[in-house]
């Protein structure tokens, strides 16, 4: 054993010690060289696939903005996003902004789900888990109030008369927590809704002097509205969650009818109220007023659980919301409600617009008993004898939810330009598979068909349900060309044929597709 040990002293000095010795005394390491800056377009980062993880790691806080550089929704609120940025730049400069324009980079709007545009999430501490969604947040001043609630105190306290005066009189509207103690749930709560209401400003008191100069003797959440109160909600532990009051408090941003158009459009749908109740009238009529008024009447009772929205069906422009409700002159006046998550309808069976049918008809939807109003054309008499089948309402779960037979289904509108100009090429795609023997090629008009089974997308949009029933709904996101839709079926095929095939190499062969698809299981009817 001595022996080895005299061998092993000499190996040491031999491998162990001359790295020590290799850099001289007078040398020093090489720096690393240092990567230049994020490009910015007017202070935002301009972000893709290949700076995005080091933009997190780099910044405390990040807002993006997630577009299509030819939306022209998206062009407007890249105006604000890039004002708020220069406002916040000096005072807030751990604050970044940043784009991404999800066009090129599809990597990033998968991982990120991203499905509209624009869409804003904010992103903390460098995680790319769970970003934070901003809604319905479109003006500069709004996004700069949204992300100081996200990164400081959510609402101002309140300690005198004074104080809360000046936040109820600093802008139309203002909101104002009155407590007896400000370390509850219920507060917590508050301070939760006031991160997501960035529209308004936020207050909190505990203070007896404020509690009582507004009579307020329970811990109340009051909205007020140009200077006066408009809404007293008592908030008891466990009974409200932030969802219901951002809901509440944001319907007041809107009338409490609002009437629909250009401009009403997008804040309708910037409240987080899912369920909108729909009345159809021309407000020229005689009867208007009278029903009008039982409209607004009834509307006070659901606040916070269903928009009330006014329809002028003597305004051409209102057009493409008659042909989504299908609603003709005789109709009217017509009441529907529309679900939002669901795309369900639900016509109120009464004729007469009295705020007793409204409310009977608001409360029988919130109780789960008002009965599914779904429409369908007639099945055509030669719907199968073209090589494009022609689908309705009433054949649609027949034809496309099979076990035999493989159906790509193009869904359109007939009003819409896009689907139109499509129409031809899928007539030829339907010619090139007219003799394949598994291969359907169908389309259906989704204004005058209600599916309930397949979640409805942008106009035109494309849907491939394989034969059988193991296997998936697949949503094409790809080109609108007939190469690029024949290469996807063939695709598809393929890997119905050969599902877990192995390459030459030993792993699994993968699917040469360079279309984006997303999938969502097939639900057997």
């Amino acid at each position: 054993m001595k022996t080895h040990r005299f061998f092993l002293l000499p190996l040491l000095f031999l491998t162990g010690f001359p790295a020590a010795d290799s850099i001289s005394p007078n040398e020093t390491k090489p720096k690393k060289a240092k990567l230049p800056q994020i490009k910015k377009e007017n202070n935002v980062l301009l972000l893709k696939n290949s700076n995005f993880d080091r933009a997190l790691k780099e910044t405390k806080y990040l807002l993006v903005e997630f577009y299509v550089s030819l939306s022209q929704s998206s062009q407007n609120l890249s105006e604000e996003f890039a004002e708020a940025a220069q406002q916040l730049k000096k005072e807030a400069p751990r604050i970044q902004f940043g784009k991404i324009d999800v066009t090129h980079q599809h990597d990033l709007r998968k991982e990120f789900n991203i499905r509209e545009f624009p869409t804003v999430k904010f992103f903390v501490d460098g995680s790319r888990e769970d970003p934070i969604d901003c809604k319905g947040v479109r003006q500069a001043s709004a996004f700069i109030t949204w992300v100081k609630r996200r990164t400081g105190p959510s609402t101002v306290l309140i300690n005198s008369t004074d104080q809360a005066e000046a936040i109820i009189h600093a802008d139309d509207l203002a909101v104002i927590g009155f407590f007896k103690e400000l370390h509850n749930d219920s507060v917590e709560v508050f301070c939760e809704t006031a991160r997501d209401v960035p529209e308004m400003p936020f207050g909190m008191t505990a203070s007896e002097d404020v509690c009582a100069k507004y009579g307020i003797q329970k811990n109340t959440l009051v909205v007020f509205k140009k200077g006066k109160p408009v809404h007293n909600e008592v908030l008891e532990a466990g009974r409200q969650n932030k969802l219901d009051l951002t809901r509440l408090i944001k319907t007041f941003t809107l009338d409490l009818v609002t009437e629909y158009n250009l401009e009403t459009s997008v804040k309708i749908f910037d409240v987080p109220v899912e369920n909108h109740i729909l009345l159809f009238t021309p407000t020229n009529s005689e009867t208007f007023n009278a029903i009008y008024e039982n409209y607004k009447s009834a509307a006070a009772e659901f606040r916070g659980k269903i928009m009330f929205v006014l329809v002028d069906t003597n305004e051409t422009r209102n057009g493409r919301v008659f042909e989504y409700f299908r609603i003709r002159d005789v109709d009217v006046p017509a009441v529907r409600i529309l679900n939002l998550t669901s795309d369900a309808k639900y016509k109120m069976p009464a004729d007469e617009v009295t705020v007793e049918n409204l409310k009977e008809f608001c409360q029988s939807y919130l109780n789960g008993k008002a009965k599914l109003h779904l429409s369908s054309e007639e099945i055509p008499e030669d719907w199968d004898k073209r090589p494009v089948k022609v689908l309705v309402g009433k054949n649609f779960n027949r034809i496309v939810f099979n076990k035999t037979m493989t159906v790509f289904v193009m869904f359109y509108a007939p009003w819409s330009y896009d689907c139109r100009k499509l129409l031809p090429i899928w007539d030829k795609l339907g010619e090139q598979y007219e003799n394949h023997k598994d291969i359907t090629i169908a389309k259906i008009d989704v204004t005058a068909n209600d599916i309930l089974s397949v979640a409805l997308d942008r106009y035109p949009f494309f849907r491939l349900f394989p034969a059988g029933p193991d296997y998936q709904e697949v949503a094409y996101t790809g080109e609108h060309t007939l190469q690029a839709f024949s290469e996807f079926l063939e695709e598809q095929s393929k890997t119905k044929a050969e599902p877990g095939e192995k390459d030459p190499s030993g792993g699994i062969k993968e699917d040469l597709s360079q279309k984006e698809t997303v999938t969502t299981e097939k639900k057997e009817l």
